[in-house]
């Protein structure tokens, strides 16, 4: 079946925030006492999954909740800074005009979310929900079917790291992973996902290929 409804992360799927994410990070590592994460680590870094990335920081999980609720509100400061990947916009135009239903589920705070697509002229989205947790997606997309009525079958979920495939493995929905985001083209394609983005214009592409699939079952 077709996807009636795309549900698309925010970090590292929509809005490029890694520059300033990593300096916000940097920033919080003096106040909170880990290590900072210098450029020359990054490439390592986007292959760890977060439990590896927190021992990496040496970031005790009792923090994680303060760091997130900092990192958001430096977020906020700074969230003019923050653009749309390439091909991000034509993209999100372009399914809204077809009809479908879009929706965002993200670690990231309602109103960062909000304000960055209200900057960019992109308040299209049928949903936002929002979770503080970097752990436990997995009931935030359960929740989010309940509420907006969608079947399992019905939803495609865009997201650029591993914990994403891994959430909606455990939910049952298909899983398109972004590689211009955090997480690493190989780890990522080392987890299966029903597609692999190499840039925002592919989805068009791998839905239509639905389309037709669905169209062949039809006839």
């Amino acid at each position: 079946m077709a996807p009636r409804a795309l549900i698309f992360d925010f970090d590292g799927t929509i809005g490029d925030t890694f520059q300033v994410g990593l300096e916000i990070l940097n920033q919080l590592s003096t106040e909170f006492g880990f290590r900072r994460l210098d450029l020359k680590d990054v490439p390592r870094a986007r292959e760890m999954r977060v439990g590896q990335f927190l021992a990496f920081l040496g970031i005790p999980k009792t923090k994680v909740p303060r760091i997130s609720k900092r990192g958001a509100s430096e977020l906020r400061r700074r969230i003019h800074e923050i653009q749309p990947f390439p091909g991000m916009t034509e993209l999100l135009v372009n399914l809204k005009q077809s009809g479908r239903r879009m929706g965002i589920i993200t670690s990231n705070t309602d109103e960062n979310v909000r304000t960055f697509l209200e900057n960019h002229k992109l308040d299209m989205f049928d949903f936002v929900r929002c979770s503080s947790k970097l752990t436990g997606k997995a009931r935030v997309i359960r929740a989010t079917l309940r509420r907006e009525g969608l079947t399992r079958d019905e939803a495609l979920y865009i997201g650029d790291e591993v914990r994403d495939i891994e959430a909606c493995r455990k939910v049952g929905i298909r899983i398109a992973a972004a590689t211009w985001g955090y997480g690493g083209a190989r780890v990522l394609a080392a987890q299966n996902p029903d597609a692999l983005l190499h840039s925002p214009g592919e989805l068009s592409a791998f839905l239509r290929k639905l389309e037709e699939a669905e169209s062949t079952e039809d006839a």
